[in-house]
């Protein structure tokens, strides 16, 4: 049976890009571990050979994903059945797929969630950026509505905060469990997203990023006296 999120779980995105020196397979199941004893309910990674090395040091429930950088962000999210069979192959429980409305592949969302459910047994979770978008993907047979895209299928900047509205709209309008995902850098968003509905709530660079959060703090000091470098 499928490994499935329970009601009120941390999920813990674990994703380094190749700019970050903690990019790397090793890198990420070390992250995993960590929230894992940090008291995680699941953990969210990105391509098949991190997924692989997360699920050899895990039993929690993997959110599996292959990004596919030469699409815009909003359409990136595991567009593909290749990207689909890749993720299963590292071990995912659960298959996340960007189900923003716009142009895509020659392959439907309708036939990737079959592939997800029908052929290889596991569950859908539909990244999407609207509550019009999360009941599309409902009708799909998505298993979960995250809310990773709000921000991301426009041209315009994302948000700072995340869009707890979306959560609302979601938990109102379709009975699926809601993720909350994006921009949640607090405990206290956190709670919010959960008192607005969530199922669960996904955080990746509060917890994972240490030079985005270094970001945030030197941000707050004085321009003078932060060392030159190099």
């Amino acid at each position: 049976m499928t490994n499935t999120l329970f009601k009120g779980a941390l999920v813990v995105s674990c994703q380094a890009r190749k700019d970050n020196p903690l990019h790397g397979a090793q890198y990420m199941a070390a992250m995993a571990m960590a929230a894992q004893l940090g008291g995680a309910g699941g953990i969210r990674a990105n391509g098949g050979d991190n997924i692989a090395a997360i699920r050899r040091v895990t039993a929690l429930p993997i959110i599996g994903l292959v990004k596919r950088f030469e699409y815009a962000p909003h359409l990136a999210i595991t567009p593909d059945s290749a990207a689909v069979n890749e993720a299963a192959r590292g071990g995912a429980d659960i298959i996340a797929i960007g189900a923003a409305a716009g142009p895509r592949t020659a392959e439907s969302l309708e036939a990737l969630f079959s592939l997800v459910k029908k052929v290889l047994g596991k569950q859908v979770m539909a990244d999407v950026a609207t509550a019009e978008e999360g009941l599309e993907a409902a009708d799909f047979g998505a298993d979960y509505l995250a809310t990773t895209l709000s921000g991301y299928s426009t041209d315009s900047p994302p948000p700072r905060e995340p869009d707890l509205a979306l959560v609302s709209a979601l938990a109102q309008r379709t009975s699926l469990p809601v993720v909350a995902e994006g921009r949640y850098w607090t405990p206290a968003a956190v709670a919010e997203a959960f008192a607005r509905g969530a199922h669960a709530v996904v955080v990746g660079t509060a917890i994972t990023n240490p030079m985005e959060i270094t970001r945030r703090f030197v941000a707050a000091c004085p321009v003078s006296r932060r060392p030159q470098v190099g």
